[in-house]
């Protein structure tokens, strides 16, 4: 180190004092550039970036928190328990739409109804009420059309999908 100091001050020695000027002068021009490229024109130009990034990052946290507020309202909803198929269940929906059955037997997770002499129509729309109030599905069905319209005899086995 030594040795680099006593190499300077012989270099600076020799200089006439116009040279020792223009080589500081030289020195601080050097440092300045070295400050500005390193330090001053990447700030600038990140800021210039992030002027024409602001607005749309503000519309991407806009739809972020609309987002995160409709999960929260799907987590405050609660789907409906579904009560079990039940043989006086089924009973009940068979004659909210004017149906009679012969039978009506339970098995586990399957309820199997036999209607004689029944409108189709009714029995459509008692399997969509089914379908949509206790998510029951028809596993395997026998229908019978007879001889006056619209009448039909069947043997329906209906299956209660599981809560969610």
């Amino acid at each position: 180190m030594n040795l680099l100091r006593h190499g300077f001050a012989k270099f600076w020695s020799a200089r006439d004092a116009r040279e020792r000027k223009v080589l500081v002068l030289a020195v601080i021009v050097v440092a300045l550039a070295l400050i500005y490229t390193a330090l001053i024109a990447p700030a600038l130009t990140g800021r210039e970036q992030l002027r024409k990034k602001l607005p749309v990052l503000r519309e991407q946290v806009v739809l972020m928190q609309a987002l995160s507020k409709e999960v929260v309202s799907y987590g405050e909803q609660t789907s409906p328990v579904i009560e079990p198929l039940s043989k006086s269940s089924v009973e009940s929906a068979l004659t909210r739409q004017g149906l009679k059955a012969q039978s009506v037997t339970t098995t586990g997770d399957f309820v199997q109804i036999q209607l004689n002499d029944v409108a189709f129509s009714s029995t459509l729309s008692w399997l969509d009420d089914l379908q949509k109030n206790a998510r029951a599905t028809v596993s395997e069905t026998t229908i019978t059309a007879l001889a006056q319209p619209d009448k039909v005899d069947a043997k329906i086995t209906l299956q209660q999908q599981r809560n969610p």
